[in-house]
């Protein structure tokens, strides 16, 4: 039986796309989109349309750029690379996550009263 799939946790989106251009180097957004929920092994469901309002935000944070290029398929795609602005920000992302999620599995290991 398949996993099933979930929406990506408000927030986590951007983190991800930035994570994933510093692993892969330059992708384009639908290459992006389906590295991510490759990796997560399909248990992520990634909307096109959201994947490139992140990218969209990225860009304006100066987190990302954009050039032209020819995909896999022979088209033309745009294709994102990370910046050092971005690098930065992936640190700082990083460990807000490591520090939110860590304080969520302490909370979420209470044990019940016996």
């Amino acid at each position: 039986m398949p996993p099933e799939r979930s929406e990506v946790l408000q927030g986590t989106l951007d983190l991800m796309i930035l994570k994933t251009l510093h692993a892969l180097g330059p992708q384009h957004g639908f290459g992006i989109a389906r590295r991510i929920e490759q990796v997560s092994e399909d248990v992520l469901k990634l909307n096109e349309g959201t994947v490139y309002t992140s990218l969209l935000r990225l860009q304006q944070q100066r987190w990302i750029v954009a050039k032209w290029g020819v995909s896999e398929n022979n088209r033309k795609a745009r294709y994102y690379s990370i910046t050092k602005t971005g690098l930065k920000q992936l640190a700082i992302e990083t460990g807000n996550w490591e520090r939110i999620s860590g304080a969520i599995t302490r909370v979420l290991g209470l044990q019940g009263e016996q």
